[in-house]
Protein backbone atom coordinates (compact mmCIF):
# COMPACT_ATOMS: atom_id res chain seq x y z
CA UNK A 1 0.00 0.00 0.00
CA UNK A 2 1.35 3.50 -1.06
CA UNK A 3 1.18 5.78 1.93
CA UNK A 4 1.08 9.55 1.06
CA UNK A 5 2.71 12.06 2.78
CA UNK A 6 2.92 15.65 2.80
CA UNK A 7 5.52 15.93 0.75
CA UNK A 8 3.76 14.06 -2.17
CA UNK A 9 2.61 16.70 -3.91
CA UNK A 10 5.60 18.35 -4.26
CA UNK A 11 7.32 15.29 -5.23
CA UNK A 12 4.45 14.79 -7.97
CA UNK A 13 4.81 18.18 -9.72
CA UNK A 14 8.64 18.04 -9.68
CA UNK A 15 9.26 15.99 -12.94
CA UNK A 16 12.08 17.06 -14.38
CA UNK A 17 11.83 20.70 -14.00
CA UNK A 18 13.27 21.07 -10.57
CA UNK A 19 16.72 22.45 -12.49
CA UNK A 20 14.71 24.33 -15.12
CA UNK A 21 13.14 26.10 -12.42
CA UNK A 22 16.10 26.90 -10.18
CA UNK A 23 18.30 28.23 -13.77
CA UNK A 24 15.07 30.52 -14.06
CA UNK A 25 15.33 31.96 -10.84
CA UNK A 26 18.83 33.03 -11.65
CA UNK A 27 18.01 34.41 -15.12
CA UNK A 28 14.74 36.27 -13.52
CA UNK A 29 17.18 38.00 -10.92
CA UNK A 30 19.73 38.86 -13.66
CA UNK A 31 16.65 40.16 -15.63
CA UNK A 32 15.12 42.34 -12.68
CA UNK A 33 18.66 43.63 -11.52
CA UNK A 34 18.92 44.80 -15.44
CA UNK A 35 15.07 46.07 -14.75
CA UNK A 36 16.35 47.79 -11.69
CA UNK A 37 19.16 49.77 -13.66
CA UNK A 38 17.10 50.40 -16.11
CA UNK A 39 14.90 52.04 -14.62
CA UNK A 40 17.84 54.46 -12.28
CA UNK A 41 19.44 55.16 -15.66
CA UNK A 42 16.51 56.19 -17.48
CA UNK A 43 14.20 59.21 -17.20
CA UNK A 44 13.47 63.03 -18.26
CA UNK A 45 15.39 64.48 -16.42
CA UNK A 46 18.90 63.67 -18.52
CA UNK A 47 20.87 62.69 -15.07
CA UNK A 48 23.49 59.74 -15.60
CA UNK A 49 23.19 57.24 -13.01
CA UNK A 50 26.66 55.92 -14.27
CA UNK A 51 28.08 59.47 -13.73
CA UNK A 52 26.54 59.37 -10.22
CA UNK A 53 27.81 56.04 -9.53
CA UNK A 54 31.18 56.35 -10.55
CA UNK A 55 31.78 60.33 -8.62
CA UNK A 56 30.51 57.90 -5.58
CA UNK A 57 33.56 55.45 -5.90
CA UNK A 58 35.79 58.69 -6.52
CA UNK A 59 34.70 60.21 -3.45
CA UNK A 60 32.98 63.15 -5.22
CA UNK A 61 29.71 64.43 -4.20
CA UNK A 62 27.28 64.49 -5.94
CA UNK A 63 25.39 67.60 -7.41
CA UNK A 64 22.14 68.67 -5.59
CA UNK A 65 19.93 67.83 -8.76
CA UNK A 66 21.52 64.88 -9.31
CA UNK A 67 21.13 63.56 -5.75
CA UNK A 68 17.61 64.66 -6.18
CA UNK A 69 16.79 63.18 -8.92
CA UNK A 70 18.54 59.42 -8.42
CA UNK A 71 18.47 59.51 -4.79
CA UNK A 72 14.59 61.18 -4.26
CA UNK A 73 13.25 60.63 -6.93
CA UNK A 74 13.89 57.15 -9.14
CA UNK A 75 15.12 55.26 -6.55
CA UNK A 76 12.12 54.96 -4.38
CA UNK A 77 10.24 55.12 -7.70
CA UNK A 78 12.11 51.71 -8.41
CA UNK A 79 11.80 49.77 -4.64
CA UNK A 80 7.91 50.57 -5.21
CA UNK A 81 7.86 49.47 -8.52
CA UNK A 82 9.60 46.15 -7.27
CA UNK A 83 7.35 45.38 -4.21
CA UNK A 84 4.06 46.31 -5.99
CA UNK A 85 5.39 44.27 -9.22
CA UNK A 86 6.17 41.55 -6.93
CA UNK A 87 3.21 41.85 -4.75
CA UNK A 88 0.74 41.38 -7.53
CA UNK A 89 2.59 38.46 -9.48
CA UNK A 90 2.55 36.52 -6.09
CA UNK A 91 -0.74 37.45 -5.33
CA UNK A 92 -2.04 36.20 -8.80
CA UNK A 93 -0.12 32.83 -8.09
CA UNK A 94 -1.48 32.48 -5.02
CA UNK A 95 -5.03 32.66 -5.92
CA UNK A 96 -4.99 30.92 -8.92
CA UNK A 97 -3.98 27.83 -6.67
CA UNK A 98 -5.95 28.53 -3.79
CA UNK A 99 -8.96 28.28 -6.23
CA UNK A 100 -7.63 25.84 -8.04
CA UNK A 101 -8.24 27.79 -11.73
CA UNK A 102 -5.61 30.01 -13.63
CA UNK A 103 -8.70 32.72 -14.35
CA UNK A 104 -8.43 34.08 -10.71
CA UNK A 105 -6.64 37.25 -10.00
CA UNK A 106 -6.68 39.71 -7.79
CA UNK A 107 -7.74 42.36 -10.75
CA UNK A 108 -10.74 40.03 -12.40
CA UNK A 109 -12.53 39.15 -9.55
CA UNK A 110 -12.81 41.93 -7.76
CA UNK A 111 -9.99 41.64 -4.54
CA UNK A 112 -8.47 44.83 -6.45
CA UNK A 113 -11.81 46.73 -6.62
CA UNK A 114 -12.47 45.99 -3.11
CA UNK A 115 -8.95 47.17 -1.92
CA UNK A 116 -9.60 50.46 -4.07
CA UNK A 117 -12.76 51.03 -2.19
CA UNK A 118 -10.89 50.83 1.01
CA UNK A 119 -8.39 53.83 0.00
CA UNK A 120 -10.96 55.80 -1.78
CA UNK A 121 -12.86 55.67 1.26
CA UNK A 122 -9.78 56.68 3.13
CA UNK A 123 -8.73 59.79 0.95
CA UNK A 124 -12.13 61.04 0.64
CA UNK A 125 -13.47 60.49 4.24
CA UNK A 126 -9.96 60.84 5.98
CA UNK A 127 -11.11 63.87 7.34
CA UNK A 128 -13.99 62.58 9.09
CA UNK A 129 -11.86 59.81 10.96
CA UNK A 130 -11.82 60.19 14.52
CA UNK A 131 -8.22 61.90 15.34
CA UNK A 132 -7.18 59.06 17.99
CA UNK A 133 -7.45 57.08 14.76
CA UNK A 134 -5.65 59.38 12.33
CA UNK A 135 -2.40 60.45 15.18
CA UNK A 136 -2.16 56.12 15.80
CA UNK A 137 -2.32 55.44 12.05
CA UNK A 138 -0.30 58.00 10.54
CA UNK A 139 0.57 57.75 6.94
CA UNK A 140 -0.70 54.05 7.41
CA UNK A 141 -4.60 55.06 7.05
CA UNK A 142 -4.83 54.26 3.51
CA UNK A 143 -3.09 51.27 2.80
CA UNK A 144 -4.74 49.83 6.37
CA UNK A 145 -7.86 50.82 4.67
CA UNK A 146 -6.97 49.02 1.35
CA UNK A 147 -5.92 46.05 3.43
CA UNK A 148 -9.30 46.08 5.18
CA UNK A 149 -11.16 46.19 1.65
CA UNK A 150 -9.10 43.72 -0.32
CA UNK A 151 -9.44 40.90 3.08
CA UNK A 152 -13.26 42.08 3.14
CA UNK A 153 -13.78 41.42 -0.77
CA UNK A 154 -11.49 38.77 -0.99
CA UNK A 155 -13.35 36.78 1.86
CA UNK A 156 -16.63 37.47 0.24
CA UNK A 157 -15.66 36.35 -2.98
CA UNK A 158 -14.23 32.78 -1.52
CA UNK A 159 -17.47 32.37 0.84
CA UNK A 160 -19.87 33.20 -2.20
CA UNK A 161 -17.73 30.78 -5.27
CA UNK A 162 -16.88 27.73 -2.57
CA UNK A 163 -19.79 24.96 -2.51
CA UNK A 164 -19.18 21.35 -0.62
CA UNK A 165 -15.60 21.80 -0.98
CA UNK A 166 -15.71 22.46 -5.11
CA UNK A 167 -15.10 26.62 -6.06
CA UNK A 168 -16.87 27.50 -9.33
CA UNK A 169 -14.96 29.81 -11.61
CA UNK A 170 -18.30 30.93 -12.94
CA UNK A 171 -19.28 31.67 -9.52
CA UNK A 172 -16.16 33.12 -8.56
CA UNK A 173 -16.26 35.88 -11.89
CA UNK A 174 -20.03 36.54 -11.48
CA UNK A 175 -19.25 37.12 -8.22
CA UNK A 176 -16.05 39.27 -8.71
CA UNK A 177 -18.46 41.68 -11.74
CA UNK A 178 -20.99 42.71 -9.32
CA UNK A 179 -18.44 42.80 -6.21
CA UNK A 180 -16.81 45.26 -8.44
CA UNK A 181 -19.98 47.27 -9.88
CA UNK A 182 -21.19 47.58 -6.16
CA UNK A 183 -18.17 49.47 -5.28
CA UNK A 184 -17.63 51.35 -8.31
CA UNK A 185 -21.42 52.83 -7.77
CA UNK A 186 -19.93 52.91 -4.47
CA UNK A 187 -17.14 54.81 -5.71
CA UNK A 188 -18.63 57.16 -7.80
CA UNK A 189 -20.54 58.53 -5.31
CA UNK A 190 -17.29 59.76 -3.24
CA UNK A 191 -15.55 60.66 -6.36
CA UNK A 192 -18.84 63.26 -6.77
CA UNK A 193 -17.98 64.06 -3.15
CA UNK A 194 -14.39 64.91 -3.54
CA UNK A 195 -12.82 68.25 -3.97
CA UNK A 196 -10.76 69.40 -6.80
CA UNK A 197 -7.07 67.89 -5.02
CA UNK A 198 -8.76 64.57 -4.40
CA UNK A 199 -10.47 64.46 -7.74
CA UNK A 200 -7.39 65.12 -9.56
CA UNK A 201 -5.20 62.49 -6.98
CA UNK A 202 -8.29 59.77 -7.85
CA UNK A 203 -8.50 60.42 -11.28
CA UNK A 204 -4.37 59.87 -11.92
CA UNK A 205 -4.50 57.19 -8.82
CA UNK A 206 -7.92 55.16 -10.89
CA UNK A 207 -5.18 54.74 -13.79
CA UNK A 208 -2.21 53.12 -12.17
CA UNK A 209 1.09 55.13 -11.28
CA UNK A 210 4.23 54.78 -9.27
CA UNK A 211 5.36 57.94 -10.34
CA UNK A 212 4.49 59.70 -7.30
CA UNK A 213 6.71 57.26 -5.01
CA UNK A 214 7.76 58.70 -2.31
CA UNK A 215 10.55 57.16 0.31
CA UNK A 216 7.49 57.58 2.88
CA UNK A 217 4.93 55.92 0.85
CA UNK A 218 7.62 52.94 0.35
CA UNK A 219 7.59 52.67 4.09
CA UNK A 220 4.32 52.82 4.57
CA UNK A 221 3.52 49.82 2.05
CA UNK A 222 6.61 47.89 2.51
CA UNK A 223 5.73 45.96 5.65
CA UNK A 224 2.36 44.43 4.67
CA UNK A 225 4.50 43.56 1.21
CA UNK A 226 7.11 42.40 2.79
CA UNK A 227 5.48 40.40 5.47
CA UNK A 228 2.97 38.61 2.66
CA UNK A 229 5.87 38.03 0.48
CA UNK A 230 7.20 36.26 3.66
CA UNK A 231 4.66 33.99 3.81
CA UNK A 232 5.45 32.29 0.45
CA UNK A 233 7.31 29.46 1.25
CA UNK A 234 5.27 28.36 3.98
CA UNK A 235 2.38 28.15 1.23
CA UNK A 236 3.71 26.40 -1.68
CA UNK A 237 3.58 22.87 -0.25
CA UNK A 238 0.11 23.50 0.79
CA UNK A 239 -0.85 24.75 -2.30
CA UNK A 240 0.33 22.02 -4.05
CA UNK A 241 -1.37 19.39 -1.91
CA UNK A 242 -4.66 21.69 -2.49
CA UNK A 243 -4.60 20.80 -6.25
CA UNK A 244 -5.49 17.43 -6.09
CA UNK A 245 -8.19 18.33 -4.07
CA UNK A 246 -9.33 19.56 -0.74
CA UNK A 247 -9.95 15.76 0.73
CA UNK A 248 -6.89 14.34 -0.89
CA UNK A 249 -4.74 17.79 1.17
CA UNK A 250 -6.85 17.08 4.26
CA UNK A 251 -6.14 13.40 4.43
CA UNK A 252 -2.10 14.49 3.91
CA UNK A 253 -1.98 16.18 6.83
CA UNK A 254 -2.34 19.90 5.35
CA UNK A 255 -4.30 21.78 7.14
CA UNK A 256 -6.77 22.97 4.75
CA UNK A 257 -8.96 25.90 6.43
CA UNK A 258 -5.55 27.38 7.91
CA UNK A 259 -4.22 27.36 4.72
CA UNK A 260 -7.28 29.22 3.35
CA UNK A 261 -7.14 31.76 5.25
CA UNK A 262 -2.97 32.31 5.44
CA UNK A 263 -3.72 32.85 1.59
CA UNK A 264 -6.55 35.08 2.34
CA UNK A 265 -4.69 37.12 4.66
CA UNK A 266 -1.42 37.37 2.08
CA UNK A 267 -3.39 38.46 -0.61
CA UNK A 268 -5.32 40.69 1.49
CA UNK A 269 -2.01 42.44 2.07
CA UNK A 270 -0.35 42.75 -0.50
CA UNK A 271 -2.86 43.43 -2.74
CA UNK A 272 -4.27 46.22 -0.81
CA UNK A 273 -1.01 47.91 -0.10
CA UNK A 274 0.25 47.86 -3.43
CA UNK A 275 -3.19 49.35 -4.74
CA UNK A 276 -2.94 51.90 -1.67
CA UNK A 277 0.12 53.57 -3.22
CA UNK A 278 0.11 52.84 -6.56
CA UNK A 279 -3.61 52.26 -7.57
CA UNK A 280 -4.97 50.21 -10.00
CA UNK A 281 -2.44 48.09 -12.24
CA UNK A 282 -4.18 45.31 -14.16
CA UNK A 283 -3.02 41.85 -15.72
CA UNK A 284 0.28 41.44 -13.99
CA UNK A 285 -1.08 38.65 -11.44
CA UNK A 286 -2.54 36.72 -14.34
CA UNK A 287 0.01 36.66 -16.94
CA UNK A 288 2.97 35.80 -14.87
CA UNK A 289 2.18 32.78 -13.68
CA UNK A 290 0.70 31.53 -16.74
CA UNK A 291 3.90 32.40 -18.08
CA UNK A 292 5.86 30.58 -15.56
CA UNK A 293 3.75 27.66 -15.94
CA UNK A 294 4.43 27.31 -19.28
CA UNK A 295 8.16 27.63 -18.76
CA UNK A 296 8.63 25.37 -15.25
CA UNK A 297 5.24 23.89 -14.56
CA UNK A 298 2.72 24.18 -11.56
CA UNK A 299 4.98 23.20 -8.26
CA UNK A 300 3.94 26.03 -6.46
CA UNK A 301 7.62 25.49 -4.49
CA UNK A 302 9.29 27.50 -7.41
CA UNK A 303 6.00 29.45 -9.05
CA UNK A 304 5.55 31.75 -6.15
CA UNK A 305 8.96 32.86 -5.91
CA UNK A 306 9.46 33.39 -9.56
CA UNK A 307 6.20 34.61 -9.94
CA UNK A 308 7.13 37.92 -7.26
CA UNK A 309 10.40 38.06 -9.15
CA UNK A 310 9.48 38.02 -12.58
CA UNK A 311 6.78 40.35 -11.53
CA UNK A 312 8.71 42.86 -10.05
CA UNK A 313 11.02 42.93 -13.20
CA UNK A 314 8.26 43.07 -15.58
CA UNK A 315 6.55 46.07 -13.72
CA UNK A 316 9.70 48.33 -13.99
CA UNK A 317 10.03 47.65 -17.68
CA UNK A 318 6.54 48.53 -18.31
CA UNK A 319 7.25 51.74 -15.65
CA UNK A 320 10.16 52.53 -18.20
CA UNK A 321 8.00 52.11 -21.19
CA UNK A 322 5.63 54.85 -19.30
CA UNK A 323 8.19 57.39 -19.09
CA UNK A 324 9.99 57.39 -22.92
CA UNK A 325 7.22 56.57 -25.02
CA UNK A 326 5.61 60.03 -25.13
CA UNK A 327 8.82 61.67 -22.73
CA UNK A 328 8.65 64.47 -21.56
CA UNK A 329 5.62 63.71 -20.76
CA UNK A 330 4.18 60.34 -18.78
CA UNK A 331 1.97 57.30 -19.55
CA UNK A 332 -0.01 56.20 -16.47
CA UNK A 333 1.84 52.41 -15.87
CA UNK A 334 -1.46 51.17 -15.82
CA UNK A 335 -2.49 51.73 -19.46
CA UNK A 336 0.80 49.82 -20.52
CA UNK A 337 0.02 46.94 -18.24
CA UNK A 338 -3.63 46.53 -19.57
CA UNK A 339 -1.81 47.23 -23.36
CA UNK A 340 0.76 44.41 -22.71
CA UNK A 341 -1.45 42.12 -20.93
CA UNK A 342 -4.62 42.35 -23.09
CA UNK A 343 -3.45 40.23 -26.17
CA UNK A 344 -1.60 37.76 -23.85
CA UNK A 345 -4.88 36.97 -21.90
CA UNK A 346 -6.70 36.29 -25.06
CA UNK A 347 -3.65 34.03 -26.26
CA UNK A 348 -3.81 32.53 -23.01
CA UNK A 349 -7.73 31.76 -23.16
CA UNK A 350 -7.10 30.57 -27.42
CA UNK A 351 -4.73 28.75 -26.37
CA UNK A 352 -6.63 26.65 -23.08
CA UNK A 353 -9.94 26.58 -24.27
CA UNK A 354 -10.21 22.88 -24.17
CA UNK A 355 -8.15 22.98 -20.74
CA UNK A 356 -10.50 25.78 -19.29
CA UNK A 357 -13.53 24.24 -20.66
CA UNK A 358 -15.02 27.50 -21.75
Amino acid sequence: MTVLTQNSPSTVLDGDRSAQARLLSLVLLLLLSCAMLASLAIGAAGTSLWQGLFDLVRGVPLELRDRVVLLDIRLPRTVMGALVGAALAASGAVMQGLFRNPLADPGLVGVSAGAGFGAIIAIVLGAYLPAAITSLLGYYVVPVAAFVGAWGSMLLLYRVATRSGRTSIATMLLAGIALSALMGAVQGVLVYMADDAQLRTLTFWGMGSIAGATWSKVFTSAPLILLALAALPFLARGLNGLALGEAAAAHMGIPVQQLKNSAILMVACAVGASVAVSGGIGFVGIVVPHLLRLLVGPDHRYLLLNSAILGAALLLVADVISRVIIAPAELPIGIVTATLGGPFFLWILLRQRGVLDM
